[in-house]
């Protein structure tokens, strides 16, 4: 598999001020002065991570590779299947912090990037407001989802030309398909929603008190809660969704399940998108209606995510309540 994980995003917005605002006291990313029209965002030891620029596509989504020699073979690749490749400007690649890059697009569109040797941080990563960090390193930057007209037209393009895994997919309440590139559960999905564009992009955090602390400060934002706190059928994830300066979403998760990717057995799953919770505030009544179904079902039919701390536990009672009781 020649693309290891998502290294990067770009998102094109004229309100700066309102990312750094977001990415940095919500969020708990450390901006980097860059200048020039861009706004950038660190979340471990690499420069950059997030890139916020006043020109450009509404969103790039930049993709890693190991060496300049898996670069070149999948520049051939694409474009031995007809997709056109342009090779990134050195002025690109420096405004990317990455040492050398390609640019092209899927077929519906999206602006897509692959490079290799991004640039690391001479100085350790300070967040902008007090979390435990980042989950990084190999599984990289987090995952993004896209809103497509078609999953099933999409799917040869990632899966048989980018290689990505299919991990799983599902036909309710609509398409979705996930898949992976290490061992995150994805790190790429399309939702078959009928529009185009971004639908979100993921952080993990190294801690579900960073998740709930974020929690609390989007609820003291008016109209900055998009998702309440949830949990995903297919990749554990605890999380929520905050409403960004630029119209997506961007999810903000801890304990997200890793997979063997050499042994990954693709499947359907049935069970919707959430567990519980991930009340859709952004959904017209109706809408979070059904959506809230889905999740009662599930729960009614005994679906669990593994628990960290597996019963059954031994029967000690509780040392509360027998106080209680002796004083009767």
């Amino acid at each position: 598999m020649a693309i290891t994980a998502l290294g990067y995003m770009v998102v094109g917005s004229d309100r700066p001020d309102d990312w750094d605002g977001f990415a940095t006291r919500l969020l708990g990313m450390q901006r980097v002065d860059r200048g020039g029209g861009l706004r950038a965002f660190r979340m471990d030891d690499r420069r950059q991570r997030l890139i916020v620029a006043n020109t450009g596509s509404p969103a790039v989504i930049g993709w890693e590779v190991a060496d300049a020699t898996a670069l070149d073979a999948l520049a051939a690749r694409l474009e031995a299947a007809g997709t056109p490749v342009t090779r990134g400007s050195r002025r690109l690649a420096d405004e990317r912090q990455v040492t050398e890059l390609i640019a092209f697009q899927d077929p519906q569109g999206t602006a897509l990037e692959v490079f290799w040797g991004p640039a690391l941080a001479d100085t350790p990563f300070m967040p902008g407001r007090p979390i435990t960090g980042f989950r990084t390193g190999p599984l990289g930057m987090g995952h993004a989802v896209l809103h497509v007209a078609d999953a099933e037209a999409l799917l040869p393009f990632y899966r048989d030309i980018l290689g990505f895994g299919v991990t799983d997919w599902s036909r309710t309440p609509y398409p979705l398909y996930f898949f992976h590139v290490n061992g995150r559960h994805h790190s790429f999905a399309m939702v078959g929603s009928g529009r185009s564009g971004l639908h979100h992009f993921m952080v993990e955090l190294g801690s579900l008190d960073d998740v709930g602390q974020g929690h609390d400060l989007a609820a003291l934002e008016e109209g900055r809660l998009a998702y309440t706190l949830g949990r995903h059928t297919n990749d554990h994830m605890t999380s929520f969704y905050a409403n960004s300066p630029s119209g997506f979403f961007v999810e903000y998760g801890w304990g997200a399940r890793v997979i063997d990717p050499a042994t990954w057995a693709p499947h359907e799953t049935h069970d919707g998108p959430s567990l519980w919770g991930h009340e859709r505030l952004h959904l017209p009544p109706e809408a979070r209606a059904r959506m809230r179904a889905l999740a009662v079902e599930a729960a009614a039919r005994g679906v669990r995510a593994p628990d960290p701390m597996p019963g059954p536990w031994p029967n000690t009672g509780c040392a509360w309540a027998d106080a209680v009781i002796l004083q009767e």
